[in-house]
């Protein structure tokens, strides 16, 4: 596919062509897994070039492989990016990205709520490491403001909090970034690119773990970073790296030979090369398959989790229920700026003690009495997930530092699938009841039709001027 038609190309085209033709050799028009470790060079010049950075191509599928160069050009098209690098989790990838732009003495600055993994990467592994995170509560801007110093080398955020479900301020917080010379990076695992593009809102570096609902079907483990390909790191004059000569390639400087790419591509020929956290071909090739159905199941997800939400909201037996698609949100504003077309599949409720006054062991027992969810830890499956946060993903941190990143004893966050919203309802009913003896009694009474949020284009993802109905066979 021509650069030129791809750009011009909608979210469902590139979901399924971007990044790729039929194979030039064999024809197969899937993608292809290249299973190598290694690539054959037409001559030692060639092999020279490669390895100086003169030329592009394949060495080592540690660094680069073909069937990952395809994911890595879906998702950065996707994302309005220009390149992405591959890893092997979205662990790998937030942590390549900040040890790509900080060293021992520096800090970044991020938001307080965090996912538990990345959270405990911030709090306690990058500062053995001699890089400091600065916490600052999203919405406090003069506070963000006053964190940042001379050591300072970027803002972090998630787009939708994981799992306190705040979504940030991603034009201010990188207006913030810029006016202080700073990248913003910006975590879009909870919504992925389907519902939400940060990069058009300002953000310069993302980072996802293709886990979730990128890959969709909970079978791969893998994630990916994408550079906006807009900020100028020779300008900022805080990335020395990027602009010093690097030694272990002959006194390169990656802002002199890559321009506004100078990011993504030390980020693969020197920190990929040197951690050896590379996705394998095979999850790849698995995550091309649920890309290519990404933007169908996150409309699916969104609608079945707005759903959940209301029923939730209306029940005897829930104390409290949060979700950015309920006009009751803190977040609901904001829900229509930045994710207008669904607000993803993640739901919290605290659920009402009962009889013996303990919310938390009605909690666990309502995880113990669900049929058709999940107890794991994992979101963005096509099937519906649950999990108590406090006692397994953020389980590390203190009660204080719980509080913070939005994790209450009593709160249980479901993963809402893509199964009949019918067949959610009815489960969720049934083991609120089984847990503290109150039951809706009327699982159907949130119909499908009706849980469209007011002021979210649930049809915003449709080609414009086309109605659905009028592509129904007569």
């Amino acid at each position: 596919m021509s650069e030129d038609l791809a750009s011009k190309q909608h979210f469902a085209t590139l979901a399924v062509h971007a990044g790729q033709t039929a194979d030039p050799t064999t024809g197969s028009r899937a993608v292809p897994i290249y299973q190598t470790t290694s690539y054959v060079f037409q001559d030692a010049d060639h092999a020279a070039r490669l390895f100086g950075l003169q030329e592009f191509g394949n060495i080592y599928t540690r660094i680069m492989n073909p069937t990952t160069d395809v994911f890595e050009k879906r998702i950065a098209a996707l994302e309005g990016g220009a390149a992405a690098l591959a890893t092997a989790s979205g662990q790998a990838a937030e942590t390549l990205a900040i040890t790509n732009l900080a060293n021992a003495g520096e800090e970044i600055i991020s938001t307080t709520s965090l996912y538990g993994g990345t959270y405990n990467l911030f709090h306690y592994t990058l500062p053995k490491y001699g890089i400091q995170v600065r916490f600052a509560d999203a919405d406090d801007f003069d506070g963000i403001r006053a964190a940042i110093n001379d050591k300072t080398r970027a803002i972090y955020t998630e787009t939708l909090g994981n799992p306190k479900l705040d979504i940030a301020d991603i034009e201010t917080l990188a207006a913030i970034a810029h006016e202080h010379g700073l990248p913003l990076i910006i975590d879009n695992t909870s919504v992925s690119p389907a519902l939400s593009r940060p990069i058009e809102w300002g953000a310069d570096i993302v980072v996802e773990s293709a886990t979730k609902y990128i890959g969709g079907h909970g079978t791969s483990i893998g994630g990916i970073i994408i550079d906006a390909g807009k900020f100028d790191w020779k300008a900022s004059g805080r990335f020395r790296d990027f602009s010093a000569p690097d030694p272990s390639y002959h006194g390169i400087s990656y802002t002199e030979a890559f321009g506004p790419l100078a990011f993504i591509l030390k980020a693969r020929v020197q920190g990929l090369r040197d951690t050896g956290a590379a996705l394998s071909p095979f999850n790849a090739f698995l995550f091309l398959q649920g890309v290519e159905t990404l933007h169908l199941r996150m409309e699916r997800h969104s609608q079945n989790a707005l759903g959940v939400a209301k029923f939730l909201e209306q029940h005897p037996g829930v104390e409290w229920v949060n979700y950015p698609g309920l006009a009751s949100s803190k977040y609901y504003e904001r829900a229509k700026k930045y994710l207008p077309d669904g607000q993803s599949g993640l739901v919290t409720f605290g659920i009402k003690p009962g009889k013996t006054g303990d919310a938390y062991e009605a909690g666990k027992k309502l995880i113990n009495s669900l049929k058709l969810f999940s107890l794991l830890a994992n979101i963005g499956d096509a099937k519906s997930l649950v999990i108590h946060p406090a006692s397994t993903t953020h389980q590390q941190l203190t009660v204080e530092e719980q509080l913070t990143t939005g994790v209450m004893p009593e709160l249980v966050r479901l993963s809402v699938g893509i199964e009949d919203l019918r067949d959610i309802l009815a489960d969720l009913d049934q083991a609120i009841e089984a847990a503290n003896g109150q039951a809706s009694g009327k699982p159907e009474s949130v119909k499908a039709e009706e849980i469209k949020a007011e002021g979210i284009k649930a049809e915003g993802i449709k080609a414009e001027g086309i109605k659905a109905e009028a592509l129904a066979a007569k």
